[in-house]
């Protein structure tokens, strides 16, 4: 038997689920139905294409309690936060209501002696490999469009968040999808290289590490398979002199700290102009020392457990290296005896440099750096200097100056007076070792379809 997958819950280190992966043969038998039922859903209208997959969404949406509980245990959000369906349904809504004009045909002319048009056609099978960190809202990312766009879709999700694939699988199925529509695999490493490997798939999206994304790049090597990829990010925040200081501060630290900082484009570092820099840092500090570390399934726990030990542990050794090499850390301990294990306390740095592992790698943990910047150049240079590029969030009443500096960023997308958020309307990308493609918005429907060109000469 194969080794079990397991979901070792952070609340208290239990064994919350564990589910044995397919074999590979197991697993070549759910891409083939995948393969087989995709010409039948393809060649279904559109119309009921989208009806059916919304009506998955909502079947989703009806589950949203027990939903709310299991990632509590899975991966230690806070109860009182609620699940991810209201997102999940703005998002799946969006793409939903663009379907029939991003998947239009380009009709370039219909005359009596030609017809020439340019058709969109699905991919195929559509791996979506999914994050533990949102687990509905990023694999929804790519399962309404590559279903709506004809496609049929295999999920393998993490191994933190095993049941949001099952409940996924369970909603599509409680909507009518057509067996071998939508599948949920629990699959182990190898067997998804393996399945990857010999060209099974027409597309492939992954959301997790950069090793990750390159193993998922190897695994395709050859085949010629699209993989696109959102690998995180180390996403910066600048606030100017003209800002609005008490949004800016409650933004930017809600952006860091939300979902114990582990957001794709959760805020990492954060530039202030002079003029501000003590009063906002005084902010911070007074917002982050008022959260309650505890249970998430306690309804006045506001910062709940890191998914895994492991991921603190990890963000303890970039507080405390920062701390040798000079940093301040601001945020008092005392208010936080309960930091052991997952469970990490809240941290404000300052006095950090870009030679600190806090500044420059994925923290994806409950901490911050604050730098003190003389001017929008210096500031410019600061946020380009990363191997990422993802999101970057900028403050200032100058929506000029915002446009100005903003176009000189090295990232996926640029906010002015918001951060840590999706757009559905705009393309979801990144750049550098954030990875490549797009996701959401008509760009969406482009990257999980192909181009097909009819050139009819009529006699």
């Amino acid at each position: 038997m194969a080794s079990m997958i397991q979901c070792i819950s952070p609340i208290d280190g239990s064994v919350y689920a564990e589910r044995e992966p397919l074999t590979l043969a197991a697993a070549t038998e759910a891409v083939a139905l995948a393969a087989s039922a995709q010409y039948a859903w393809q060649s279904t209208p559109l119309e009921q294409r989208i009806e059916r997959v919304l009506a998955g969404v909502q079947c989703l949406g009806d589950m949203s309690a027990d939903i709310t509980r299991e990632l509590a245990w899975q991966m230690g959000r806070p109860v009182r936060y609620g699940g991810e369906f209201a997102g999940v349904q703005e998002r799946a809504n969006y793409m939903a209501s663009i379907a029939p004009s991003a998947l239009a045909p380009i009709d370039i002319e219909n005359s009596d002696a030609f017809m020439r048009r340019i058709e969109r056609r699905p991919l195929g099978v559509v791996l979506v490999v999914a994050p533990w960190n949102y687990p509905y809202l990023t694999a929804i990312n790519t399962i309404v469009p590559a279903l709506i766009a004809g496609n049929t879709v295999v999920l393998k999700h993490a191994s933190q968040t095993l049941l949001a694939g099952e409940r996924l699988a369970a909603a599509f199925m409680a909507a009518g999808l057509p067996p071998g529509v939508f599948q949920n695999l629990v699959l182990d490493h190898p067997t998804t290289a393996a399945l990857i490997g010999s060209n099974a798939f027409g597309f492939i999206n992954f959301t997790g590490s950069v090793a990750g994304g390159k193993a998922m790049e190897q695994a395709a090597a050859g085949t010629f398979t699209a993989v696109g990829t959102e690998l995180g990010g180390k996403d910066p925040g600048f606030v100017m002199e003209d800002a609005n200081l008490d949004a800016a501060v409650e933004t930017l630290i809600d952006g860091a700290m939300f979902n114990s900082g582990q957001s794709c484009c959760g805020i990492e570092r954060i530039y202030v102009c002079a003029e501000l820099f003590d009063a906002f840092v005084a902010k911070a500090v007074a917002i982050v020392e008022q959260y309650k570390l505890g249970n998430p399934l306690e309804a006045e726990t506001t910062l709940g457990p890191m998914a895994n030990i492991r991921f603190a542990e990890q963000v303890r050794s970039q507080i405390a290296e920062a701390v040798g090499a000079g940093a301040r850390a601001l945020v008092n301990p005392d208010l936080f005896p309960n930091d052991a294990g997952a469970y990490l306390m809240p941290q404000i740095l300052v006095d950090v440099t870009h030679g600190m592992r806090v500044m420059r790698e994925e923290s994806f943990g409950p901490v911050v750096g604050i730098m003190k910047v003389s001017d929008d150049e210096e500031a410019i240079a600061l946020m380009n200097d990363s191997d990422f590029g993802l999101t970057a969030s900028l403050w200032t009443s100058d929506a000029v100056r915002a446009q100005r500096v903003g176009a000189r960023l090295q990232t996926g997308t640029v906010f002015m007076n918001r951060c840590d958020y999706l757009d559905p309307a705009l393309c979801w990308t990144g750049c550098k070792d954030t990875g490549r493609g797009g996701s959401l918005s008509v760009i969406a429907y482009q990257n999980l379809t192909r181009p097909m060109s009819f050139h009819f000469k009529k006699l």
